[in-house]
């Protein structure tokens, strides 16, 4: 097997000069992706359409960094807040109406755990899947492997390194379930806070509550 076919296949491979050529293509459009007018909206979107594998609508608040790009597909609506970065060795799947924070990483990428096995300089990618509607608070890390459920929120400061299931505020190091989200949080804004009246009476009649 070549090292491509190695990574692809999630067994330990060596970056050669293969890979390599790979993510020559994805720092040239990180170059122009990064270095783009902030406020020239239409042309970051469409460099974000070529970067990423599979995506809907994306927006993406420049910087952002990643070591190919087509291994990442996003659903519907997603944004990346400022300074996010992707070590999508292995696929990262995020589901539609995404929302992630400044400074949110997620790694696909290792390394074997003995320094002997590990100056072979082998590596390996595992795969991060993320439901819908999922908000990822600020300076999160999403390990390899891990598995988010839909319809979840992630504390800032978090390190998410196993699997967190659908409907529930999750927060920490290592990252832990607090509690359910449920139909009594529907007007919630900010800690006690509700969503004013006004606000509200539009959200009821836009999103059809």
């Amino acid at each position: 097997m070549t090292n491509i076919e190695r990574r692809d296949a999630g067994l330990a491979y060596i970056s050669d000069e293969s890979i390599f050529e790979e993510q020559r293509v994805c720092r040239k459009l990180l170059q122009r992706l990064n270095f783009a007018d902030r406020s020239d909206f239409e042309e970051i979107n469409k460099i974000v359409a070529e970067l990423l594998g599979k995506s809907e609508g994306a927006f993406i608040n420049p910087p952002f960094y990643c070591d190919y790009g087509t291994h990442i597909e996003v659903g519907k609506n997603f944004f990346a807040n400022y300074n996010c970065t992707f070590l999508d060795v292995a696929k990262i799947k995020i589901g539609d109406n995404c929302l992630l924070a400044p400074n949110v990483a997620i790694y696909t990428a290792g390394h074997p755990i003995h320094p002997a096995s590990r100056n072979s300089t082998y590596e390996y990618g595992k795969e991060v899947t993320i439901g819908d509607n999922v908000w990822i608070g600020g300076n999160t890390v999403v390990c390899p492997g891990v598995h988010i459920g839909s319809n979840v929120v992630i504390g800032a400061g978090s390190v998410v390194t196993r699997d967190i299931p659908d409907w529930c505020i999750a927060a920490g190091n290592p990252c832990k379930v607090i509690r359910k989200i449920t139909d009594a949080d529907r007007k919630k804004l900010f800690r006690d806070e509700e969503i004013d009246e006004e606000a509200w009476n539009d959200i009821v009649s836009r999103m059809n509550l």
